[in-house]
Formats: structure tokens, C-alpha cells, sequence
């Protein structure tokens, strides 16, 4: 007798979930970012979508899920049209707080909402290569560093938890280096970068870097580069850390609802839940 098993279902579709830029630089970024997401895992359905400015807007992406196994589809189905949503972003904010959400409970493919990549110790590995890619440490041995400080330069935001997960990534990043770090904002919130290395000359680091916590170049980086004393890393980009960070945000959210999931059916039911917002 031939028995006939059904194929197992294709996992979510990832969206990684851009701001957008005006930059040109911004949009090569997470093409690059995305090439590393597939690399990792041939197979998984990936696809971007943007909060503004740049094309294609999220919505768009969420509705065109329903469609994801038409011809001409570059990355194939998902599972029945559903889809985790990774922000490419890297704090709670507004974004991630109320406008992803909001566009996910819109959409007519069913929708989870990862969290926002930071803080995590993989951001600080990126941060880690970027600073050593421009020149850190600025000499050899702990009396170096008793001289030496960095500024982690962030985009800002006004929501208070934006700024508790700047501050968490800083310290992990201190850390790391065994140096001071000061968590400063291009726009929204205190202190600027200026207003940071200045605070860390007075307590006689003259040594001082600046760390960019940035997805990708753009305005708000070039603008706190140029107020680096001495050395400005580049922003984290498409580092291979990155990839490995949105990857696991996708599983950590897909892990996190079936758990909800399996508390909430009762055994034996034989229902299959979806991926809520």
C-alpha cells in the first residue's frame, strides 16, 4: 500500500523591516544584509519591506505575501502566507513599538513581530570588528586604556526604553574593551557626541573613539564621525554578526509563540495556531 505523506509546510517568511533612507549607501546596506540572511539559510523565504522613503514600503511586502508562490516570485511561498517581522532596528522605539505592530495587524498574511535587534552581544561583536577595523586599541597594554574612552554614537530616540537599550548595548560594550563607554544621540535625546566626549576628556580619557551604532551610512553617522576626536568606525552594516542576529530573532520569536501556543491549545485538539501580532 502507498502511503502518502503531506510535505511539511514551508517556515514563515522573514521580513526584515528597514526605516529607509534618502541615501543611496542606506538601501546597497541591507541589500548586503539580506544577501548574508540567505546565505546562512538557503531556502527560508526572505524579504524586505520599508518603514518610509524607500520602496518596497512594508505594507506593500505584507501584501504581497498572499501571492509569494506566483511565478516570478524570487524567494517562493512561505507557510501559507505567514511571516515574522524582524526589525532591522536596534532599541524599542516608536517603530518597533507601534508602527510595525500596527502594519503587521493589518496585513492579510498572518504576522509575528520579532523583537528589536539590540541589545545583544552579537551588536557588540559588530561593534567590536568596526572599531578594530579603524584602528582600536589606540596602543597596546592597560596603561593605554586608562587614556583611552569611546563614544557609542546611536541615532536617538525620545521613548525612554530606546534609550535603556543604548545604554545596555554601552555597557556590554565596555565590557568588551574594558574602557569607558557613553552612550550619545544624533537627534531626539542628550547628550550629543560632543557633549559625550567632552565628558569623557574631563575624567582624562584622551584617547577617545567613536563607536557607530548605526544600521547603515547615512546622515546621522557622518555627522557624529565628524565630531570624532580621534578614530570613527563604521557603521555595524552588513557584518557577518548581523546576519547571524536577524536569523536569530526570526527563531526567537517563532520559539516564543509556539510556546504560547502550546500552553493555550489543549492537547490532542489537533489545532494549529496562528502567528499572532
Amino acid at each position: 500500500m502507498t502511503s502518502h505523506r503531506t510535505p511539511p509546510e514551508p517556515p514563515p517568511t522573514l521580513v526584515l523591516v528597514a526605516h529607509g533612507s534618502r541615501d543611496p549607501r542606506t538601501l546597497t546596506t541591507v541589500h548586503a544584509l539580506l544577501d548574508r540572511v540567505r546565505a546562512l539559510r538557503p531556502g527560508l523565504p526572505v524579504r524586505l519591506g520599508h518603514i518610509e522613503l524607500n520602496a518596497p514600503l512594508l505594507p506593500d511586502t505584507l501584501a504581497a505575501l498572499g501571492t509569494a508562490g506566483s511565478p516570478g516570485s524570487a524567494d517562493g511561498a512561505g507557510s501559507a502566507g505567514s511571516a515574522v517581522l524582524v526589525p532591522l532596528l536596534l532599541g524599542r522605539g516608536h517603530h518597533v513599538k507601534h508602527d510595525i505592530p500596527a502594519a503587521a495587524a493589518a496585513a492579510p498574511a498572518r504576522t509575528l513581530v520579532a523583537a528589536a535587534l539590540g541589545p545583544h552581544p552579537l551588536l557588540v561583536d559588530a561593534l567590536h570588528t568596526r572599531l578594530l577595523e579603524a584602528g582600536w586599541p589606540p596602543a597596546p597594554g592597560a596603561a593605554a586604556r586608562v587614556r583611552a574612552g569611546v563614544v557609542l554614537a546611536a541615532a536617538g530616540s525620545r521613548d525612554p526604553d530606546s534609550a535603556a537599550d543604548t545604554g545596555r548595548t554601552a555597557a556590554l560594550l565596555a565590557e568588551r574593551l574594558g574602557v569607558p563607554v557613553v552612550p550619545a544621540y544624533a537627534s531626539a535625546a542628550a547628550p550629543t557626541v560632543p557633549e559625550a566626549v567632552r565628558a569623557l576628556a574631563a575624567r582624562g580619557r584622551r584617547r577617545i573613539a567613536l563607536a557607530s551604532y548605526f544600521t547603515a551610512p547615512g546622515r546621522f553617522h557622518a555627522e557624529s564621525a565628524g565630531a570624532a576626536p580621534w578614530i570613527a568606525a563604521a557603521p555595524l552594516g552588513a557584518h557577518p554578526a548581523m546576519a547571524r542576529l536577524v536569523l536569530h530573532r526570526y527563531e526567537e520569536a517563532r520559539e516564543h509563540e509556539e510556546a504560547r501556543a502550546r500552553t493555550a491549545t489543549p492537547a490532542g485538539s489537533g489545532a494549529r495556531p496562528l502567528l499572532p501580532v
